[in-house]
């Protein structure tokens, strides 16, 4: 009998609790979240990930990858430009 008490104390608890929570001043309902999309959209950048490797020789060679093909290129052509320069005899 006093499992039942409880429980219909709760009950009532929540029921007046809940709507007078979710109420707003003006009668409507307040938005609590918003998506937005442009944040939602938005990926962090991955870096160019670069093998650099160096053969017996002393030549050079690479592996690039990443999700950006620009700033892949981009990281290629430097590398040209630094690693390949033609060395003083």
């Amino acid at each position: 009998m006093a499992k039942r008490k409880i429980l219909a104390v709760m009950v009532a608890v929540l029921y007046l609790c809940v709507p007078a929570c979710s109420r707003s001043g003006d009668g409507k309902p307040e938005e609590v979240f918003k998506q937005v999309p442009e944040i939602a959209e938005i990926k962090p950048s991955i870096p160019v990930k670069i093998k650099l490797k160096r053969n017996g020789a002393g030549e050079y060679s690479w592996e690039l990858s990443g999700d950006d093909t620009e700033k892949v290129l981009q990281a290629d052509r430097r590398l040209k430009q630094e690693l390949l320069k033609e060395r003083p005899k």
